[in-house]
């Protein structure tokens, strides 16, 4: 197998194939998010911290199966380590995709049971899924007789008609029993009908209560929180009760968050001591991609964040959403927004803002 590159260089392009790494922590994750956890992030948030979990996009098993399956499963081996999350409910299926997240060097394979979506519920997938916790089961049998890697799962605390502890404790109890010993829990319940999947993340009630009685019921299990985080404050608060974290919008929308990742979580020295080292640093990547056609507003979308709150930073946001779209766009248009945002007066940014 390949040595991973350093992250400096981006080996390439977006390569297929890696080298996963030994057992990932779960200590601190980036959640999986439709169209904002991209190879592209992805690549960012490691240059911000070695340690953090990164997972994909949910992918649909028929899309993997009967689809570009080389475009859908390619990333840089610099992103790990690196869960690939599949969307599925047929055992078959879903064995084939876990041999093909070993087979393309992923870190764990990880099924969601959360998405609210019409779309996925009329293929069986997601949320619902909650309602079918013998299914669930066999599927992640069928994941883990597939793969050496660790198959997890992704779920609500319930859905609509299905909301009760017991009804939380019986996926539980049928899913563990198939071998899942993982579970990442969005601490609200799904409303699959009336609600969009956006009004779905913020409506239903937060009950954190619910994940830490979980870990208390079933302490063999390995617990993460997930859900509405936002501080490193309120991490540590729930890591008192869980074995870890994940974090969505938050770590997309001021990804400098994860600068103080390392340090505050990993007792370990941060990657990067300040944002404009960070970019800098994303500069051969950038180019990389423009070279295989990528479009420039593919990559910098997801650097939007960056100088949050900082002087200049609204000016940095306004030139590249101005210039990074436009026709022949390339590396100058994020130099020259990067000049617009006023050096720090100490190079050590990391950590001590979050």
């Amino acid at each position: 197998m390949s040595k991973q590159p350093p992250l400096d260089s981006p080996e390439s392009s977006l390569s297929t194939t890696g080298q996963p790494g030994a057992q990932p922590s779960r200590r601190f994750c980036v959640a999986p998010m439709m169209d904002w956890t991209t190879p592209h992030y992805r690549y960012f948030a490691r240059l911000l911290s070695r340690h953090t979990l990164l997972y994909t996009e949910m992918v649909t098993t028929g899309a993997l199966i009967h689809g570009d399956t080389e475009r859908l499963l390619r990333h840089n081996a610099a992103e790990y380590p690196l869960a690939l999350q599949l969307g599925g409910s047929d055992p078959g299926e879903l064995a084939h995709c876990a041999r093909l997240a070993e087979q393309y060097g992923f870190s764990e394979v990880n099924l969601n049971i959360g998405c609210p979506s019409d779309r996925v519920q009329n293929n069986m997938i997601g949320a619902c899924l909650m309602e079918h916790p013998d299914k669930v089961a066999e599927g992640v049998r069928a994941m883990i007789e597939a793969t050496h890697l660790p198959v997890t799962v992704k779920h609500r605390i319930g859905i609509n008609g299905r909301e009760s502890w017991e009804d939380l404790c019986e996926f539980v109890d049928k899913v563990s029993a198939a071998g899942c010993r993982t579970f990442i829990v969005h601490a609200r319940i799904a409303v699959l009908e009336g609600l969009s999947p956006k009004e779905n993340r913020d409506i239903p009630p937060l009950k954190y209560n619910w994940v830490y009685q979980l870990k208390q019921k079933y302490p063999h299990l390995e617990i993460i929180i997930n859900g509405g985080i936002k501080t490193f404050s309120e991490c540590h608060e729930h890591l008192q009760h869980t074995d870890g974290v994940m974090l969505g919008r938050e770590a997309y929308h001021n990804p400098w968050l994860l600068a103080g990742v390392d340090p505050a979580f990993f007792n370990s020295e941060t990657p990067v001591t300040s944002r404009h080292e960070a970019l800098k640093a994303m500069y051969p990547f950038i180019q990389s991609e423009l070279d295989r056609g990528v479009f420039l507003g593919h990559i910098t979308r997801h650097l939007l964040g960056l100088f949050h709150g900082m002087p200049g930073g609204r000016q940095f946001r306004r030139h590249i959403s101005e210039n990074a779209h436009k026709p022949g766009a390339g590396l100058e248009v994020v130099q020259t927004a990067l000049d617009k945002v006023r050096l720090p007066r100490t190079q050590t940014e990391a950590a001590t803002s979050v």
